[in-house]
């Protein structure tokens, strides 16, 4: 059984008259009264009471009927899903960020795709910069958001987003009131750091903005993640440089100040697989670009 005989099927079903369903399925009227006979052949069932001046469908062939258009329902389904499958609108995107991307460049990026493509999942990891690119060789994500740089030639990268650098203190800090604030004014605090491994990108140019005010930063905390810091500046543990838009985790007991040094711009950049790109990693790459032409 092949598709065009239910197609003729469901025609003459429709037409209830052979030359008329003929004429639409631009064939003449033996072949296509011979193909619905075969058909009958093969289901075992008559599937139209036919005289000279009459067709008129079996009881039979009016529950057959109805199973043949949903089957024609779900093939044209199956038809859409895979043609949106291909324009990357369907299926499943994991993504990876750092956690500083959560508080400037994410919400807006995701929020755009949501909208323009909402039959993709997102699923989503908060993930260090070291351990997004091992997911990406392991296939474990699809896109990243890093802290630059990425040297590997496995990998495509491309810079979104960058910002200066402020200072996070403990509201009771006796600089808390000042703004700008000199960095040299806290060469004798101690720091609230990361591990350079997990973003050598974020760590390097906060540790050269310190050697350019004349001073090495005493690391007394390291923490993973910059919410952490935050927290632990909030405790009174110490002091600590973050991405400007840290300002938007609003942490109660932690004041942001800008800087009166020039200071360097630290970036957030994407990251995705060179080879074996999907179509659904191509239209994210596309709202990415249409989204940071705006910033």
């Amino acid at each position: 059984m092949e598709l065009r005989h239910l197609r003729y099927f469901v025609t003459v079903a429709e037409e209830l008259h052979f030359g008329r369903a003929a004429e639409r399925l631009h064939i003449s009227q033996p072949p296509l009264s011979q193909q619905i006979r075969q058909l009958e052949l093969e289901l075992g069932f008559q599937l139209f009471h036919r005289t000279q001046r009459t067709v008129q469908l079996t009881e039979a062939g009016q529950v057959f009927l109805g199973e043949v258009q949903q089957i024609f329902r779900q093939l044209e389904q199956a038809v859409q899903v895979g043609r949106q499958a291909s324009r990357g609108e369907m299926g499943q995107l994991i993504v990876g960020f750092v956690s500083s991307a959560a508080y400037n460049v994410l919400p807006v990026i995701l929020r755009s795709f949501r909208t323009r493509i909402p039959g993709v999942n997102l699923e989503l990891h908060e993930l260090t910069t070291d351990t997004q690119l091992q997911w990406l060789r392991e296939n474990r994500i699809d896109v990243g958001f890093v802290r630059p740089p990425v040297e590997e030639d496995t990998f495509c990268s491309e810079i979104i987003f960058a910002e200066p650098l402020v200072v996070a203190l403990p509201e009771t800090h006796p600089q808390a009131k000042r703004s700008p604030l000199s960095l040299r004014e806290l060469a004798r605090e101690t720091f609230i750091m990361f591990p350079r491994a997990l973003a050598p990108g974020l760590y390097d140019p906060i540790i050269s903005l310190c050697s350019s005010a004349g001073f090495s930063p005493s690391v007394s905390l390291e923490a993973i993640q910059m919410q952490t810091i935050v927290s632990l500046v909030a405790a009174e543990m110490g002091v600590a440089i973050v991405p400007e838009s840290l300002q938007n985790l609003q942490r109660t007991g932690v004041v942001y100040k800008p800087l009166e040094e020039p200071t360097p711009k630290v970036a957030i950049g994407m990251i995705w697989r060179r080879y074996h790109t999907s179509a659904t990693v191509q239209r994210f790459l596309e709202v990415v670009r249409e989204v940071k032409g705006d910033w």
